[in-house]
This record gives structure tokens, C-alpha cells and sequence, in this order.
């Protein structure tokens, strides 16, 4: 079983260009929601998110993990590539 991950981002945002980086390195597939493209999906992540206005923001199977620098830390404490088998 993978994980379902979705990250709400900007083209323009160098954090968003580093948490897909790692989830690519890692052939982790994901959906990308531009926030600048659909409005409505901004809406939406600070919905899911609450308090979290800026991009990324990202979901492991439905759960806020928070944004770039929580998915590096998961990945360094070790806690990341569970998360993203779904063990």
C-alpha cells in the first residue's frame, strides 16, 4: 500500500521545488494543487490546514504534515518513508 500525497503549491516557490524534489527523489507520486491557478484550493488548504496560509502545504493519506521544512525533518528522523508506505 502507498500513501496518498497532496501538496498545495506555487510555481514560483522555492520550498514547494524542494518538498516535491524529495518526494520525487523518493518516486513517491502526488497531486499538486496550485493554489494560483484555483483559488478555490487555497480556500480549500487553509480549510485543511487551519492557521497555514503559505505553500507548501502537504497531506500524507489525508493527514496536515505542515510544509517543507516538517517534511525534511520527518525524512531525517526517519519517520517519512513509513509514513509514505503506509506502514
Amino acid at each position: 500500500m502507498t500513501a496518498k500525497v497532496e501538496i498545495y503549491s506555487s510555481p514560483w516557490c522555492g520550498y514547494c521545488a524542494r518538498a516535491k524534489g524529495l518526494l520525487s527523489k523518493k518516486g513517491v507520486e502526488y497531486v499538486d494543487y496550485d493554489v494560483t491557478a484555483d483559488t478555490s484550493k487555497r480556500d480549500e488548504m487553509v480549510q485543511r490546514a487551519p492557521g497555514s496560509t503559505t505553500v507548501p502545504q502537504i497531506f500524507i493519506n489525508g493527514t496536515h504534515i505542515g510544509g517543507c521544512d516538517e517534511l525534511h525533518a520527518l525524512d531525517r528522523q526517519g519517520r517519512l518513508d513509513p509514513m509514505l508506505s503506509g506502514i
